[in-house]
Formats: C-alpha cells, sequence, structure tokens
C-alpha cells in the first residue's frame, strides 16, 4: 500500500492556489469526489483531500483540455497546419499531426469508452 499525503481544505487551497471556499462550495463533490479525492476518516466530518490523487487528475484534465484546444485548428488555418503534442513518460514530447475531418474526443470520454471495453471482454 502506497503512502498518500493527506491534506485539509486549507492546505489543499494553498496548494491549487484556490480559495477554501471556492474548494468547497464548487470544487467538492462536483470534480472532487468522496472516496477518490477526499475521505472522512472514521466517519467524521473532518474531510482530508488525498493529494496524489488531485494532482494526478489535474493533470489529465489539462491535458485533456489542451488536447481538444491542440488539435482545433483556429481562424484562418487549415487542419493541417494543426498538431497534438503528447507528453510521454520519459519527459520528451512526440508531436502528432491531427488528422484533418477525424472526430474529436475529449480524454474523459476516451476513458469512459475504454472502460466499457474492458468491462465487455473483462
Amino acid at each position: 500500500m502506497s503512502a498518500n499525503t493527506y491534506l485539509t481544505t486549507d492546505e489543499l487551497a494553498a496548494r491549487i492556489k484556490y480559495d477554501v471556499r471556492t474548494i468547497r462550495e464548487r470544487l467538492k463533490d462536483s470534480v472532487l469526489l468522496e472516496g477518490v479525492h477526499y475521505i472522512r476518516p472514521f466517519g467524521g466530518r473532518k474531510i482530508l483531500y488525498v493529494w496524489e490523487q488531485i494532482e494526478k487528475d489535474m493533470a489529465l484534465e489539462s491535458l485533456d483540455a489542451g488536447l481538444v484546444q491542440a488539435a482545433t485548428p483556429t481562424r484562418g488555418q487549415s487542419e493541417h497546419a494543426r498538431s497534438v503534442t503528447i507528453p510521454m513518460a520519459s519527459g520528451v514530447a512526440c508531436r502528432v499531426a491531427a488528422i484533418p475531418g477525424a472526430p474529436r474526443k475529449s480524454g474523459q470520454h476516451l476513458r469512459a469508452q475504454t472502460a466499457q471495453k474492458e468491462a465487455r471482454h473483462g
């Protein structure tokens, strides 16, 4: 079992540069999910956020948005002129040309599609 870093709402706010109120009112239970991003130790009222999961998911969502934005041509650009940069585990980036006319799917959609395939073949 790996060790997790548990943060209070104030500590999380300082790390991600969000207001405590924003975390409590807008992010908790919409983006930050109980059992995934935070826990209530011993079934109590106190909330502790799991830093490693939050950090991982923030990067994924940022990557998803970047891929969709990078694959979308801006005014005056053809689809051939755009490419997508994919960060690799080794630290280098792989540039891939956008496929003209290909449907653009978000990373969230692709993850759901992959989960469905795994459940069928599972």
